[in-house]
């Protein structure tokens, strides 16, 4: 039976921008990666590297052409978060999470992937936030 999600793989033609893009503004952490015979980068929240990017020749179909929509993760530090986009002009979307105390701060990676990030409402206040009109949220 399934346990949890283990992590979200993504093909990139620009490998090293995606990198720093986790690294910064998701502060996930490029760490250990078995040796398999092509390259590639595992972005670690903790001690699990929960985003694994692999270079390809090609871009893949954009995000908004595939059936998988967001990938989410759970964080602390709102304040932080949300000064680290504005400072850098980050396109996102802050959502509440309608009878859940949950906001959703939504981005878009380098290549277009759309991710939120969850964080407990508490920490937004005195925010500006959005409610859910639809169940595509766009930047």
């Amino acid at each position: 039976m399934i346990i949890r999600l283990d992590h979200v793989n993504l093909q990139t033609v620009q490998l090293d921008a995606m990198i720093a893009w986790y690294e910064h503004f998701l502060q996930l952490k490029n760490g250990y990666r078995p040796r398999f015979p092509f390259p590639g980068a595992w972005m670690y929240a903790g001690d699990v590297p929960v985003v694994h990017l692999v270079p390809v020749k090609v871009a893949p179909p954009k995000a908004g052409d595939l059936a998988l929509e967001h990938a989410a993760f759970r964080a602390q530090g709102l304040p932080e978060f949300l000064e680290r986009l504005q400072t850098a002009g980050e396109p996102m979307r802050i959502v509440r999470v309608p009878d859940m105390p949950l906001v959703q701060v939504n981005v878009w990676d380098p290549d277009g992937n759309h991710l939120h990030v969850d964080f407990d409402a508490a920490e937004a206040e005195g925010i500006e936030i959005e409610d859910f009109k639809t169940s595509k949220i766009e930047a």
